[in-house]
């Protein structure tokens, strides 16, 4: 019973990222299958060397213990209560920059952060004797604040690539996720795919009229639009469209002003949610 009023209370926290004010239309559904894989890590400033080192250290302890699964699993489960509320200067702070509307990994319970990347964060900068500072900025923003050292580390449940290895360097990988696809549950076009390829094979027949939605900068835009760096084709045929955030997409979804949504799939299972709860699906 814990469990069910600890994940329902979660579930309503997170119906305001999709809108409280807006009447939300239809039922949207999570397919399952895996259309990427990719591994999430913690971007430091390259010469920041002194940093990377404890933070590598850091994660090797904390997986070696258990204490990163346990994190990840109450997020997942619904089991944790944590809640960060910064204090009043960053000064003298473990500056963490994030985009705080990516449950379960950063997101907000009313003014506060809280998600696995805060908790891990928060324990970060215990570990080095220091307090911790959420900066919460546009996802395309992280990687210039932590190059620039307003920022002491980018942490949002970001992928590895090429490109951002020239600009910053990266941790160790503390999770491996994937990008799925979301539609209307009315939608019966992708139930009879078992493959990414058999995604792809519908999604490439599409025109413009068709419109995926992404979050701006990440890896399920440049899976959709296409990039080089993340050795992805992309869908040139359709239309993707990049939001400040997966919930605004979903939300667009279930008011039937685009097709599909493409984000990583523990915020897609999340956001989801607290659409459908919305509606008392």
């Amino acid at each position: 019973m814990k469990k069910l009023i600890v994940l329902f209370a979660i579930v309503m926290a997170l119906a305001c990222l999709v809108g409280c004010t807006e009447t939300v239309g239809k039922a949207v559904e999570v397919k399952s299958i895996a259309l990427t894989s990719e591994t999430y890590a913690y971007a430091i400033a390259k010469e920041n060397t002194e940093l990377l080192t404890a933070a590598n250290a850091f994660l090797a302890e904390i997986e070696a213990d258990g204490t990163l699964a346990e994190v990840i699993n109450g997020f997942f489960d619904g089991t944790t209560d944590f809640a960060y509320e910064n204090p009043d200067s960053k000064e003298g702070c473990l500056v963490m920059a994030t985009n705080a509307y990516f449950p379960p990994f950063e997101y907000y319970t009313g003014n506060k952060f809280t998600g696995v990347d805060v908790k891990i964060a928060s324990l970060l900068a215990e570990y080095l004797g220091k307090q911790l500072y959420v900066a919460d900025m546009k996802f395309d923003s992280i990687i210039a604040s932590v190059k620039s050292g307003e920022s002491d580390i980018g942490m949002a449940g970001m992928t590895v690539t090429q490109t951002r290895l020239e600009q910053v360097s990266f941790t160790t990988g503390y999770y491996e996720s994937a990008q799925v696809l979301v539609v209307l549950d009315s939608d019966t076009e992708f139930d009879n795919c078992t493959t990414a390829d058999e995604v792809e094979a519908i999604l490439k027949a599409k025109t413009s009229a068709y419109c995926v939605g992404t979050q701006s900068g990440t890896t399920g835009y440049m899976y959709s639009a296409g990039d080089e760096d993340f050795g992805y084709g992309g869908f040139t045929n359709l239309t993707t469209k990049a939001y400040s955030n997966g919930a605004l997409a979903i939300q667009d979804l279930s008011n039937g002003r685009i097709n599909a949504v493409i984000i990583d799939k523990q915020p897609a299972l999340m956001i989801s949610a607290s659409v459908n709860a919305k509606l008392g699906k």
